[in-house]
């Protein structure tokens, strides 16, 4: 069945993973992504290994390629430049995340491609934005140092996310405005350039702790796995491993007490409302913990789920994914780790593994009229 984009063409310039992750998922939704890679090397993720698959294929690249065809251009080839120029005349969008200006001098950029296609949507993804910032690397791990994401991150010493999330988020929303701005098109009949920047998404996606500074004048630091605003909302220690507590208002505060029998804390007046408990958090973890010491995670998330108390294990990834699989949740299909939405009428579909370095080439050249 075709997918809710079906029809919709994508020519992918992007490497590694904000880019790829965005047209993934156009992909996964029907579109056909077309992903024009350097034929030396092609995208770098091919070759950030270990892991490998089976076939010795890198984990990194297959994670976010499904879907995709892949040409193999050199840009510095003029057949070839002249094939992605061809090739960009007739696409509905357009994203890249090449160095900022990198791509004028091959005519490549919005300004050259929208003078041939003036309803192409052309997205820009960068690390810090085109302007003061165009020459900036935009590396994940120096957008979360940077962004201060890693300065409310840790416990003793600030940490980078365990993934590389603002890539992620990116990616997110980049492919988030292509399909508004292709909503937007169906009206006017128009294209138009879309920026994205990491630095600007990680500020945004930060909500709370960034409008903590903005609106309250407030400078979050680390509070390792303690929440700036609720409590208890962290990590306590169990018998034989952790386990997450998660009260998020004084009802489930009340019922934690009964559940853990310590109907004196719900009459404590230092932990009578959240701000209260805010203030003696410190206290509270510790008359909670020797309590949860006491016994196994199992076992008090078997209670805790019975007083209607927000809690869970922490798990690893394997573990994820088998309780994934128990919650009916299919997080795995055809073999690959499954696209998280779900559509009534028009499923996500899996047509297509990760393509090898332009395995499609001839393809698209016949399909799009290329051969020059």
């Amino acid at each position: 069945m075709p997918g809710p984009l079906d029809g919709i063409v994508v020519a992918d310039f992007s490497r590694v993973l904000a880019g790829p992750y965005a047209t993934m998922l156009l992909a996964d939704y029907g579109a056909t992504v077309i992903k024009i890679e350097n034929p030396q090397h092609g995208d770098d993720t091919r070759e950030w290994g270990p892991p490998y698959t089976s076939e010795g294929k890198a984990t990194y690249f297959e994670s976010v390629n499904r879907n995709k065809h892949s040409i193999a251009l050199d840009f510095k080839n003029t057949t070839d430049l002249r094939r992605a120029h061809k090739l960009t005349s007739q696409v509905d969008v357009v994203i890249q995340n090449f160095r900022v200006g990198a791509l004028d001098k091959f005519a490549l950029d919005y300004g050259s491609v929208s003078a041939s296609n003036s309803k192409v949507i052309y997205c820009s993804i960068s690390g810090f934005g085109s302007k003061e910032g165009k020459d900036l690397p935009g590396y994940d791990l120096l957008i979360q140092a940077m962004g201060g994401l890693m300065s409310v991150t840790g416990i003793h010493e600030p940490t980078k996310v365990g993934v590389a999330l603002v890539d992620v988020l990116t990616g997110l929303h980049a492919s988030n405005a292509i399909m508004a701005a292709l909503i937007e098109r169906n009206e006017t009949g128009l294209g138009q350039h879309l920026e994205v920047n990491l630095l600007s998404v990680l500020l945004s996606s930060m909500v709370n702790q960034s409008s903590a500074f903005v609106l309250g004048g407030v400078t979050p630091g680390l509070l390792g796995n303690a929440h700036p605003s609720i409590a208890p909302y962290e990590v306590f220690d169990c018998s034989d491993r952790s386990i997450v507590i998660a009260v998020g208002n004084d009802t489930q505060f009340t019922h934690l007490c009964s559940a853990l029998q310590l109907p004196e804390l719900a009459n404590d007046p230092r932990f009578t409302t959240n701000p209260d408990r805010i203030a003696h958090r410190d206290i509270l973890r510790i008359q909670l913990n020797d309590v949860l010491a006491t016994n196994t995670a199992d076992h008090w998330y078997a209670i805790l789920n019975a007083h209607g108390i927000p809690c869970g294990p922490i798990n690893s990834i394997p573990q994820a994914f088998e309780l994934a699989e128990q919650l009916g949740l299919e997080p795995v299909k055809d073999g690959i780790v499954a696209n998280p939405v779900t559509f009534s009428r028009t499923p996500v579909e899996y047509q297509l593994p990760p393509p090898g370095l332009g395995s499609s080439t001839q393809t698209i050249i016949d399909q799009f009229g290329l051969d020059l």
